[in-house]
């Protein structure tokens, strides 16, 4: 298993849940979720995909005053491609094989496009792909694709630095000391917390997005992604992705996969419902878990 995973306790032979984050999030995210999941009796997996986690580089005056050359630096990160996010979520789940019978990933937002992809590559290593607010690129093959949609026109929009097709990422800057900046990603990201309750989340966003996870095609067929069972959770007061362009999401996956249509659930809330209401999100994971 690779370091870079955050494992709960299992018992061998049964589910096991793998947790795949969004742009800009790492594993970190999930610790509230995975405290549920465990006391439900559910074993998890929370994933760092390439280019996050707190290992990862991040530009060299992100941290140092006044942040000099963050909106010109090549991001380190801009080698980086959905299909190795793919790799990562595909050697998870051929381990996790070697120690339960069952594999139901959670893929988050931009999350989706790499467990889509591990779909197509490997579909007999899934039993189940949960989309939380999730990019499904059976439709359309890139996430931007679906961001500038003007069904998505009611989104909030989130601030970037720089060109990112120069600097090789879509980069943001949580650190920023300006709240037209840090504001919109918070009412993007964590809509239901209070402004100035607490900043932490601030220092758990990595500032660079690897360019290609959100703008590179991502291909999967009917015949391969479209045979592993799915289902989407549609959060109803989402701001970063609203509901809305989930549905559009959800339909367009449907037309290209019929015969194994998305299973729906709706959770009232924002886009991070793993940090503002985890005993909830846990008790619907649960059930489709099980």
């Amino acid at each position: 298993m690779s370091a870079a995973a955050r494992r709960t306790p299992a018992s061998a032979g049964g589910t096991i849940v793998l947790l795949v984050h969004g742009a800009w999030h790492s594993s970190l995210h999930w610790a509230l979720l995975q405290r549920e999941l465990t006391e439900r009796g559910i074993a998890s997996l929370a994933l760092d995909l390439p280019g996050h986690g707190p290992g990862s580089p991040i530009p060299s005056g992100y941290l140092r005053p006044g942040q000099p050359g963050l909106g010109e630096e090549r991001s380190a990160l801009a080698a980086i491609t959905v299909a190795d996010g793919a790799d990562v979520v595909v050697g998870a789940l051929s381990a996790a094989r070697r120690n339960h019978s069952r594999t139901v990933v959670v893929a988050h937002s931009a999350g989706g496009g790499a467990v889509s992809l591990a779909a197509e590559q490997a579909p007999d290593l899934l039993d189940r792909i949960v989309y939380l607010s999730a990019f499904i690129p059976a439709g359309r093959p890139r996430f931007t694709d679906f961001i500038t949609d003007p069904v998505n026109a009611g989104a909030v929009r989130i601030p970037t630095v720089g060109d990112a097709a120069d600097l090789g990422a879509h980069r943001i800057n949580p650190l920023s000391p300006d709240p037209a900046v840090t504001e919109p990603l918070r009412l993007a990201f964590l809509d239901e917390q209070a402004p100035g309750a607490t900043e932490g989340w601030r220092l758990l966003l990595h500032p660079d997005e690897p360019f290609a996870t959100l703008s590179a095609p991502v291909t999967v067929t009917a015949r391969r992604w479209g045979r592993v069972p799915r289902s989407y959770i549609r959060l109803e007061d989402d701001r970063a992705l609203p509901a809305a362009t989930q549905q559009l999401m959800i339909d367009e996956a449907d037309r290209v996969a019929p015969e194994r249509p998305c299973e729906v659930h709706s959770l009232a809330g924002g886009h991070s419902p793993f940090i503002t209401r985890p005993a909830q999100l846990a008790e619907l994971i649960t059930r489709i878990a099980r």
